[in-house]
């Protein structure tokens, strides 16, 4: 297997989409001050003696959020997320801030984590890790019975995260209990479900805690389904390296504990949205528009048997989304990647007071916005200080002009954020690959444009171009594939469809192969997306 560092691999591919991996000195300086700033003495509600606890990856340090949920009485549920004062220790204006905004968002390799806040806020002084005490933002919602989010309020707070747990730990013993319903098992280890059932053991009011947060974003997540919300599945892959090797290729799978941090995501990101709007103050906001390509989503369905409207419509996808969940669970993932491709990409944009603006068919919902990764994502730093300026009846801190600008650079990082991780896991992947030439996979068809066809094989999830057997394939088809030439240097993986014969090239035209770049045939002019 061919070798180069991921660590160097990912720099550069930070620096080539725009991205500046380096701290300037004037951030630096900043960060010598993390923790002296002194206390404004804001009238904060004392909310450190309530159970906090916090549901992330195994490895997370920046931690933007922290949940709480209560019976209320009348047969309402309240449910309390505390966001990361970010601000707080970030103003607008400073050095910290410039850099962030520049970057607009956290870059997640597999080999080196690219901050948007540097460590020593995202992984410390704005971190809801546990024990530490920390200004929050809370969203504080009523949910009812059957999952409606009946009201909302926002207000600055103290809080004291109690327990700091694990998706892989909690979703053990969701699934082992059979919580919410859970419709599929998750493939953690008896390890995971021992590490929470010790916290339980010293902590037996955080199992009553945990099954009720369960409970609640069951409900949330029904609501949102009967509206129209896609359930989608898909398998992300990362890198794994060690000291900069690639060690394999990662699969990262949803389960009852991602969903349900997702579900009270969604209800905060939403009520927050609804709040500005409500104060008529000009916000962010998050849409996904309709499906750029809606015909080849009704298209894909009539392969199944389903008929879908001629017109974009998130209820009867969403339908046919949950027949075929229930049909063929082993394939939802493939039919997922193939329905968000086709759905297109996401997109920051100005929301002006009494302006209707698109929503976001992905999730069925009108008003969104970006409000609880404050540490992760600059949209929600610019969020938070608006919030906290209605909070404070002050002067908006951004004009319109500055929020249109902010919303273009997101939305260009956060897709140059993509290309950055792809690129490295299509390095370390045609690393791992290099070895495999002439192997056959199981693959689906992942895209489809003028600039080439391109596949990701099942196991392990790596993607490549579709060199051969690319003129009769659409994005959602199920093919197998061979594995014809890599180029570890540039990350191209190059595929041939199982059952077509090779197209000679013609006379004075040849396109070399990944492998025949490596040898130097061609080493200019990017061909792989």
């Amino acid at each position: 297997m061919l070798t180069q560092d991921l660590r160097a691999v990912a720099r550069q591919a930070m620096i080539d989409e725009g991205f500046s991996p380096d701290l300037d000195p004037a951030v630096i300086a900043e960060l010598r001050k993390v923790g002296k700033h002194p206390d404004a003495g804001e009238p904060l509600r004392d909310l450190r003696g309530l159970l906090w606890s916090s549901v992330d990856n195994d490895d997370t340090r920046d931690l933007d959020q922290i949940e709480l949920a209560a019976e209320t009485g009348g047969g309402d549920w309240r449910l309390c997320i505390g966001v990361a004062d970010v601000d707080s220790e970030v103003p607008k204006g400073s050095a910290v801030d410039a850099h962030a905004a520049a970057q607009t968002t956290t870059v997640y390799t597999g080999a080196v984590i690219f901050p948007m806040i540097p460590t020593e806020l995202s992984a410390g002084a704005t971190s809801l890790f546990e024990s530490a005490e920390r200004k929050s933002v809370v969203v504080e919602m009523i949910v009812g019975a059957d999952g409606a989010v009946k009201s909302a309020e926002i207000y600055r707070a103290r809080v004291t995260n109690k327990a700091q747990l694990t998706y892989s730990a909690v979703a053990a013993w969701l699934d082992d209990g059979d919580i919410a319903g859970a419709s599929r098992q998750t493939s953690v280890s008896v390890d995971h479900k021992g590490a929470i059932l010790e916290r339980f053991a010293t902590m037996p009011e955080l199992e009553a805690q945990i099954r009720l947060q369960s409970k609640i974003a069951a409900a949330l997540r029904k609501t949102r389904l009967e509206k129209g919300a896609l359930e989608i599945e898909t398998l992300e892959a990362r890198a794994v390296s060690r000291d900069g090797k690639v060690t394999g290729i990662e699969k990262i799978q949803k389960n009852v504990a991602t969903d349900m941090i997702e579900d009270f995501m969604i209800a905060a990101n939403a009520s927050v949205a609804k709040f500005l709007e409500s104060h008529s103050v000009s916000s962010l906001r998050r849409i996904v528009r309709s499906p750029e390509r809606w015909e080849r989503i009704v298209e894909l369905a009539k392969q199944y048997g389903k008929m879908l409207p001629s017109e974009p419509d998130p209820v009867a996808l969403h339908n046919f989304m949950v027949e075929r969940r229930a049909a063929d669970p082993d394939h939802f993932p493939d039919l997922s990647l193939a329905i968000v491709k086709l759905l297109g990409p996401g997109e920051y944009i100005l929301d002006q007071p009494g302006v209707e603006e698109p929503g976001h068919f992905g999730l069925a919902v009108q008003d969104y916005t970006h409000s609880t990764a404050p540490n992760r994502r600059y949209a929600d730093l610019v969020t938070q200080r608006i919030v906290k300026a209605v909070l404070a009846r002050s002067l908006p801190p951004y004009t319109d002009d500055e929020l249109s600008t902010i919303a273009r650079n997101c939305t260009v990082k956060e897709d140059a954020a993509r290309k950055v991780e792809r690129n490295v896991r299509k390095i370390a992947a045609a690393m791992l690959f290099s070895d495999r030439i002439g192997e056959r996979f199981k693959a689906i068809v992942t895209g489809n444009k003028p600039s080439g066809t391109y596949v990701r094989v099942e196991d392990p999830p790596v993607e490549g171009r579709l060199m051969r057997g690319e003129q009769s394939v659409d994005v959602g088809d199920e093919i197998e594939v061979e594995l014809l030439s890599t180029n570890p240097k540039r990350g191209f993986i190059d595929f041939g469809r199982v059952g077509d014969t090779p197209t000679p090239n013609p006379p004075g035209i040849h396109e070399p192969s990944a492998t025949e770049q490596v040898r130097g045939v061609r080493t200019a002019g990017a061909r792989h997306g």
